[in-house]
């Protein structure tokens, strides 16, 4: 609780496991920026012990949290990797696989940033900590600047690329874009690169398989000699293993992004149920559809049908606008929803929506397309989704939904297709 008198602000009650801290600060006779930190250990422990920090600044702001507990070095390794390949759906992709991998090897992994333009933060998008229920974890900020410079110091960084070991090709972490610019991120130069031929596809609860992986790979690089693996790209496949899609469970939006969109989705939808779809129809989109008749495996594809018995075809991929205008018509009248929310990096078919909707009195939106991360968590959500089948974003947001019990489908896809209708996975309930 935060008070404020003759002056003075009181911060109460920050509870530890065994004390309660209590603070007061003059905070008004500061005009310059000052910051105050306080450790409350009446009868507790040192384990037990909870720093307060007061930080109060210029015009009168004050802001309160907790200190921030310094990470120790972890003696089993670490794992670093970029993920550069493709936009936010391929590297979420790889960021589930990675973890499988991880954990296979039993090194922490290092929470690489999601690569745009510019590096942005795992944490700016996703909380730390429930991945800490899957397997041990860190941000890469936190890595460079607690442990880095006593442990993984200048002068002694290697990389790692999977590639053949007797090939002349050189091993390059750095070469091109975004591979540089990830690294230069975090001024980050190696010092000697080495190549492997290991098994890097890792399976979740596959303990026979991933038991060889590890033997394999501490047979090669031992982690008192090789404490950290900085390899060149993810060591996970694309499209991932569906064995791993479990693991999105253990994905979190950061609270900043879910309350951005809840702001958003309580001025559209109103409390009221609605139906998210997904969108591909950029002219990119349109070319890679073209000539996927006839592919058993597509990008995202394995997904949403059974690869030994059934072909990618055109309309999972491109689906036509009357395909689009009726399967979204049948889902608002499946669930009685009056809402429709639209994500789209191209085309929104917005207006034949509006026309073909226009008796059944439902409400058509969509934001920006510059705001992918919104519309992300608004799609899963959703009180039912349909999504592209050959897309990896779509592909995201149907692992999000599977973990939390929520019906979605695919274009070309039955409503109540019962390889795509409902999460197969552990439900879980947002608090």
């Amino acid at each position: 609780m935060l008070t404020t008198f003759n002056n003075m602000v009181k911060i109460e009650q920050f509870p530890t496991k065994k004390t309660s801290v209590y603070f007061c600060c003059a905070f008004l006779l500061f005009s310059a920026c000052s910051t105050v930190v306080c450790n409350a250990n009446d009868s507790a422990s040192d384990d037990d012990a909870t720093e307060a920090v007061i930080i109060h600044e210029a015009e009168g702001r004050v802001k309160v949290g907790l200190a921030k507990e310094k990470p120790t070095w972890d003696p089993r390794g670490y794992i670093l990797f970029c993920p550069c390949m493709g936009r936010f759906g391929n590297q979420a992709e790889h960021y589930v696989g990675t973890l499988a991998f991880a954990k296979a090897l039993d090194r922490t992994l290092v929470l690489a940033p999601f690569r745009t333009y510019q590096n942005v933060g795992f944490e700016d998008y996703f909380l730390v900590e429930p991945l800490k229920q899957y397997h041990r974890v860190i941000s890469m900020g936190d890595f460079m600047e607690y442990l880095a410079p006593q442990h993984w110091p200048v002068g002694k960084r290697r990389g790692y690329c999977y590639m053949q070991v007797n090939s002349e090709s050189v091993c390059d972490l750095k070469a091109g874009n975004p591979f540089g610019p990830f690294w230069d991120g975090f001024h980050i130069d190696f010092d000697e690169t080495l190549k492997f031929e290991l098994p890097i596809y890792a399976q979740d609860g596959n303990l026979p398989q991933n038991k060889q992986i590890k033997a394999a790979w501490d047979e090669r690089f031992p982690v008192d000699e090789h404490p950290v693996l900085a390899l060149r790209g993810a060591p996970a496949p694309f499209p991932m293993l569906e064995v791993n899609r479990q693991i999105q469970q253990y994905f979190h939006w950061a609270p900043g992004i879910f309350a951005e969109a809840k702001g958003y989705m309580d001025q559209m939808f109103k409390g009221e149920k609605y139906v998210a779809i997904h969108l591909r129809t950029g002219i990119d989109w349109e070319r890679a559809c073209r000539d996927v008749a006839g592919i058993r495996r597509y990008m995202a594809s394995p997904q949403c049908h059974e690869l030994d018995k059934e072909a990618t075809n055109r309309e999972m991929c491109y689906p036509s606008v009357k395909h689009v205008l009726e399967h979204t018509r049948n889902a608002l009248q499946k669930i009685g929803a009056k809402q429709l929310f639209i994500a789209t990096d191209k085309h929104s078919y917005e207006e034949e929506f509006k026309r073909d909707l226009k008796s059944l009195k439902v409400s058509v939106h969509r934001l920006s397309s510059d705001l992918p991360m919104i519309d992300l968590v608004i799609m899963g959500e959703a009180d039912f989704f349909i999504g592209n089948c050959v897309s990896s974003f779509s592909s995201f947001v149907k692992r999000y939904r599977d973990a939390r019990n929520k019906p979605s489908t695919f274009w070309n896809r039955a409503l109540d297709d019962p390889m795509t209708s409902i999460g197969e996975y552990v439900a879980y309930k947002r608090t």
